[in-house]
């Protein structure tokens, strides 16, 4: 079947290989979202995503759908009305080629899905940790040692996110620490959603041979996540952007 083509599809399909060079894990909707964000700082006007969607069918450029089936269900909704309502944090590895392994633990706006803040280190981490992202992630939002009402801090049921120090510390940021159901991870299914980002996009594209680079593209990754990245979520605008949109600041 011959499908219809317009007189400007190969500059348009030339833009999306140029995007899909420097984002090779991004679907129709994100490469359009990426391309009417051009258009908007140069007064353009903007491409529909299904005109995308066909360019990038004819030319097979689309990303296979293989998502495997969700078998459990989650026991509450994670996403807020609001930003600085609640806030989730959760922890995972990038594991290097030459065999090292780098520990991340992070804090996610539940509402707006900015990364607020992150700890990395070559080793496990420890309660000390989590407490210093606790701090770290109300200084970035309020620029004060404490949060200015009380926010949830959600997290699994891990030790160093129930440790006695912790759980004081949260308090005396005006945190309030919650914890998912046991056994019931996707509780946590925002955190669990970023990490499957951060990997998806960065880690499994990016040239992770050890633990040094790694922590040298960390803060890369997460600049691009904050201010660059489409989210679906956020009507295809990055947490900065929509965050600027609800005049909510950076």
């Amino acid at each position: 079947m011959n499908r219809y083509r317009k007189p400007d599809d190969e500059y348009l399909l030339t833009e999306i290989r140029q995007i899909l060079k420097q984002r090779p894990t991004y679907g129709y909707k994100r490469v359009t979202a990426m391309m009417n964000k051009k258009r908007s700082t140069e007064g353009l006007k903007r491409i529909n995503k299904k005109r995308v969607y066909r360019i990038m069918d004819m030319n097979g450029l689309l990303l296979e759908k293989n998502a495997p089936p969700r078998n459990s269900k989650g026991t509450g909704s994670i996403i807020t009305l609001h930003s600085n309502t609640r806030w989730c944090s959760d922890g995972f590895e990038i594991h290097c080629f030459n065999g090292e392994k780098v520990y991340v633990a992070f804090s996610l706006d539940c509402h707006d899905r900015e990364c607020i803040a992150y700890v990395a280190n070559t080793k496990p981490l420890l309660a000390l940790d989590i407490q210093n992202l606790m701090l770290m992630s109300v200084e970035k939002r309020f620029g004060i040692a404490q949060a200015p009402r009380q926010i949830q801090w959600l997290s699994d049921r891990g030790g160093i996110y129930r440790a006695h120090l912790t759980k004081q510390i949260a308090r005396q940021l005006n945190l309030k620490s919650c914890f998912t159901a046991p056994h019931s991870p996707e509780s946590n299914g925002m955190s669990e959603a970023f990490v499957g980002t951060i990997k998806r996009d960065y880690v499994y594209v990016s040239d992770c041979y050890d633990a040094k680079t790694v922590l040298e593209l960390l803060p890369i990754w997460i600049e691009d996540y904050n201010n660059v990245a489409p989210h679906s979520g956020l009507g295809m605008k990055s947490p900065v952007e929509y965050r600027k949109s609800i005049n909510l600041g950076v």
